[in-house]
This record gives C-alpha cells, sequence and structure tokens, in this order.
C-alpha cells in the first residue's frame, strides 16, 4: 500500500500510464442481467425496489421473475438480439426489469427523457433505429406519432396499445422456443445517448462485457457485510448512465434496496430518506445545496445517512464545506464518470478494508483493471504528475463506439484504444486524481448535458436571428445555466424575453436559455471558432453590473 503513484505509472514507449494501485478483478463471462441478478433466489423476500410514495414493491423473486417474463414476452413480439427499444419512462419500480428484460432478449435498453421535446425523442427513436417503445401513459402522446408498435407500464389502458403486465402474463404463458437466440457478452445491451465531447446526441454503444466491468471495477471495495444490507436513494434519472449503472444495476448486484423517486422536491426526498432509512444517497449538487439549506433540525437528526456520492456535475467547494459542516457524520463522495466509459471511471473506496481514501475534493483514484493518462492537448505527449492534462482512460468499459457514427468515434477513441474524455485533470503523487477543468464545451445543468451546438442551431432557426453563441454560466444551485448572446436582424421586433420563449417551446426544459443578451457581433477566432470564455466573461460582468444597479 506505500507506493506512490509515479510508481504506479509504467513506462510504455516513454508513455507515462497510471494504473491502480490495488489488483486486478475477474470479469466473469456473463449477460449483464444474468450478473446483477445472480444469487437473487438467496434474497426472493428481499426488497428491490420501493415507490418512496405509493409503497409499491418488487422483490428480488419478483424481480428475477419478471426480468425472465418480459424477456420471452417481447421476443414473442418480434424483437431479436441487436433490436433497440426506446424506453420513455420516469422513475418506476418497474423501470430496472424494463431494462434488464429487454437486455435478458438480446435486445437494447435506449433510454430517453420523458420530459424532452417530441421532436427530440423523435430524433432519438430515428437515430437508433427502434422497433418498439415502451412508456407510460402521460407521456404517450409524444409518442404516438412515430409508427411504432408501443407498450404502456402502469394500470391506464390507451387503445392501440399493449399494457405492460399483460404482455408478461403472455410471456408466462410463450414457449423457451422464444427467448432461444444466441446473445454473447460483447452483444449490445444499451444505447444511451450523450452529447460527448463535440455537441449532439449520439447513441453511445454499450455492450454487456462493458457494463459488467464497470461494475466489477467500481464494486470492488464492497465486502460481504454490506450485500443485501444497503438502501439506496433512487432519485437520479435512470434513463442516465448513472441512473442504470450506478443505481439499478449496482445495487441489485449487491443485493440492496432501491427507494424511487420521481421527481426532485426538497420535502418529499427528506421524508423519504427518513421514512426509507436511506444509508447511501447518489445524488447531485443541487440536492446537497437544498439539504444544506434546509431550516428544521429535527428532521436532520433523524437521518440514517451514512455517505452521499455527487457525480454528474461538479461540486461547488461552497456547497462541500458547507455540507461537511452541518453533516459531520455523512461522508462525501464526489465521483468522475462519463457514459462513454459505462458510468463511473474514478471513485473512493472503503477505509474500513484498508483502501486508501482520497483527498477532500479528489474525484477519487484509478479503479482495478483501468489505464489512465494526462496528455498535452496540444502535443498529445503524456504527463507526469502533478501536472494538468486531458484525461484519457483505457479499459475494458470503454464503448464499442457512436452508433453509426465512425468519425466521431475516432475523434474520441483513438487507434490504442484510449478514450479521450475531453476534461482537463491531473493525477498527485498519492495517486489521487483532482478535476480541473473541462475542454468540452458542454453546459451541466443540474446533472443533465445540455450541448451549446443544438441551441445554438435552434436560435439560428430563429428568421430574426443573424448569429448566436450559447455559453454555460456559473449558478449556485444548478451547476451552470445556459447563456446567450444572439445578434438579431436590423429589422428584428422580438425581445430578448421573446427569444428565451422561442428556445423553451422547441426544447426539454433543463435545456431551456436562461439568460439571453442581444449584441452587436459574436467574436470569434481567425478559424472562425466561437471564442466562449470571452462571452462568458462579458455575460458575467453585465449580468454583475446590473445586479448592482
Amino acid at each position: 500500500m506505500g507506493k506512490n503513484a509515479q510508481d504506479l505509472a509504467k513506462d510504455y514507449d516513454e508513455e507515462i500510464i497510471f494504473r491502480s494501485r490495488y489488483p486486478s478483478v475477474p470479469i466473469p463471462n456473463l449477460l449483464l442481467p444474468d450478473f446483477v441478478l445472480k444469487d437473487a433466489e438467496s434474497y426472493a423476500e428481499n426488497v428491490a425496489f420501493i415507490d418512496a410514495a405509493t409503497k409499491k414493491s418488487y422483490t428480488y423473486g419478483e424481480v428475477a421473475r419478471d426480468v425472465r417474463r418480459s424477456s420471452k414476452a417481447l421476443r414473442s413480439l418480434g424483437m431479436r438480439t441487436g433490436h433497440v427499444i426506446v424506453v420513455v419512462l420516469p422513475n418506476v419500480v418497474e423501470y430496472g426489469i424494463v431494462a434488464l428484460g429487454i437486455m435478458g432478449g438480446g435486445g437494447v435498453f435506449s433510454g430517453a427523457n420523458p420530459s424532452s421535446h417530441s421532436s427530440e425523442i423523435k430524433k432519438q427513436v430515428e437515430l437508433a433505429g427502434a422497433t418498439l417503445i415502451i412508456t407510460d401513459d402521460k407521456t404517450y402522446n409524444k409518442v404516438s406519432e412515430l409508427g411504432l408498435p408501443v407498450v404502456i407500464v402502469g394500470e391506464e389502458r390507451v387503445p392501440g396499445t399493449i399494457l405492460w403486465d399483460e404482455l408478461l402474463e403472455a410471456g408466462e404463458r410463450a414457449s423457451n422456443s422464444m427467448i432461444e437466440s444466441v446473445v454473447t457478452q460483447d452483444d449490445l445491451c444499451a444505447l444511451p445517448f450523450s452529447s460527448g465531447t463535440t455537441g449532439l446526441s449520439k447513441g453511445v454503444m454499450l455492450t454487456h462485457r462493458n457494463i459488467v466491468a464497470n461494475l466489477c471495477s467500481t464494486l470492488f471495495s464492497v465486502g460481504p457485510d454490506l450485500i443485501g444490507k444497503v438502501t439506496i436513494l433512487g432519485l437520479i434519472p435512470y434513463f442516465h448512465i448513472y441512473g442504470l449503472t450506478g443505481i439499478l444495476c449496482a445495487t441489485l448486484k449487491n443485493k440492496g434496496k432501491v427507494v424511487v423517486m420521481g421527481r426532485y422536491d426538497l420535502s418529499t426526498v427528506l421524508k423519504a430518506l427518513i421514512e426509507h432509512e436511506v444509508t447511501f444517497a447518489p445524488i447531485v449538487p443541487p440536492i446537497l445545496l437544498g439539504l444544506v439549506k434546509h431550516p428544521i433540525a429535527e428532521d436532520i437528526a433523524k437521518l440514517q445517512l451514512r455517505s452521499v456520492m455527487s457525480a454528474a456535475a461538479p461540486l461547488a467547494p461552497e456547497i462541500y464545506e458547507e455540507f461537511q459542516r452541518r453533516f459531520p457524520q455523512v461522508v462525501v463522495q464526489e465521483a468522475y464518470g462519463m457514459t462513454e466509459h459505462s458510468c463511473i471511471t474514478l471513485t473512493h473506496g472503503d477505509p474500513r478494508k484498508g483502501h486508501h481514501t482520497a483527498k477532500k475534493r479528489s474525484v477519487g483514484y484509478i479503479l482495478p483493471n483501468l489505464e489512465v493518462k494526462f496528455i498535452d492537448p496540444d502535443t498529445g505527449r503524456s504527463l507526469p504528475t502533478d501536472t494538468p492534462g486531458e484525461i484519457c482512460v483505457r479499459s475494458q468499459c470503454v464503448m464499442k463506439g457512436y452508433y453509426k457514427n465512425e468519425a466521431e468515434t475516432a475523434q474520441t477513441i483513438d487507434e490504442q484504444g484510449w478514450l479521450h474524455t475531453g476534461d482537463i485533470g491531473y493525477i498527485d503523487k498519492e495517486g489521487d486524481v483532482f478535476i480541473v477543468d473541462r475542454m468540452k464545451e458542454l453546459i451541466k445543468y443540474k446533472g443533465f448535458q445540455v450541448a451549446p451546438a443544438e441551441l445554438e442551431g435552434i436560435l439560428l432557426g430563429h428568421p430574426s436571428v443573424v448569429d448566436a453563441a450559447v455559453v454555460g454560466l456559473p449558478d449556485e444551485e444548478a451547476g451552470e445555466i445556459p447563456g446567450a448572446n444572439v445578434v438579431m436582424s436590423k429589422d428584428a421586433k422580438e425581445s430578448e424575453e421573446d427569444m428565451m420563449n422561442y428556445v423553451a417551446n422547441n426544447v426539454a426544459h433543463y435545456k431551456k436559455v436562461r439568460v439571453l443578451h442581444f449584441v452587436d457581433t459574436i467574436p470569434k477566432s481567425p478559424s472562425g471558432k466561437i471564442m466562449r470564455r470571452l462571452i462568458k466573461e462579458k455575460m458575467l460582468e453585465s449580468i454583475a453590473k446590473s445586479a448592482t444597479n
């Protein structure tokens, strides 16, 4: 355990490559559903999923049964290995069963945000080449015109659709020959959509092995004493890789209990944390901020929380320090991951097992089976400890590529198999990794990715707009908010507010432009690249001035 990071760096043709201080962990040759539900029969009576509000629940026995039934039923509907099924659902207790049922039958699960605009869902369905949609009665109107068969989860019957519960009953009656298909660990199991490092949304091809490998690395520190004992807050959206891998799959693998929550509201979150005696809460910074500012000490005293993990967006140092002051008994961990790496890439271990505890403000250390290097973005040369560079990672968790997009894949994964993250960070001599900045231009609004290129495209589609640029502006609650500079035509009549409403009518709520300024020109480099840093500085100056007036 005494090795420092420089000792852990391997020199391959002068490349400085860092590896984990911990031994490699084996990756079993199992499909993802089989891997996470292994030994489920031993925990058959334990609750796997419970709805925080309605208390509707599923035990491990019921989850295993319904995953099997849904795999058979979906194949009887015509699903075959490699077919993509788009799931447009909020967080519901059936979500994990739906996702694993698709995967178990050889299908590819592709989660979509139910609050997305119907045009955005249509785009994902078309890009993915989906053959079926699974949704609920409240979201059905967003997918009803897409010309695909639709399965409805819930009790409300919608004409022309199939009810999920009836599908499961049909699966019970279907012959086993319906699911006799050859599915291997190298087949795709998930196609989440990510803006990657370069903007517009792309399908990320993840295989069964990718996610199994990620779980083996991230859960290496979980000992037998925690199996079947952890209650986790399931609030982060399950269509997000953090929700799918980090909450649903990781909890099922450890036979814990997920307290399912659909919407964030501080009082209901607090109630769920207390009522269900939640011990571990993977959350995003706005929720941490809410807990910090909660005024009722008696509520806080009832919490059973042992640790929280913040990911999906940068955590402001002020929030971190304040949370630690208010909840000294709760361990705050910051994790780092990306969809293209099947979820978590760097995280903290369990100090009770002699594992290294990463420093405050670090996103953790390198997990088993992973290789990491830090490169100079201009020269590509790998860098030593304490020297910031672009984080690159190589492991069996790295995606197969972007779906039907070889050019973007080649920009993100190089010929040696290194995934270029677009994030700037460094590793210190003890092996702790720190994130310094993002090279990529993506805005992280409450953990959701917002691509400036997409919002710029919408603005430029307006007849009165001559030019536009979108940047992320710091915000205490959301982490970042989209801000826009817009050049209008000379005879334009629209106000700044009109333009914000125009964008809001064409995108999901989290993608809305929250600040918009009319300007004479958009500053650009000689090569025509938008000078976002300059725009951001000027917008912040302008906001500060108006606040003091």
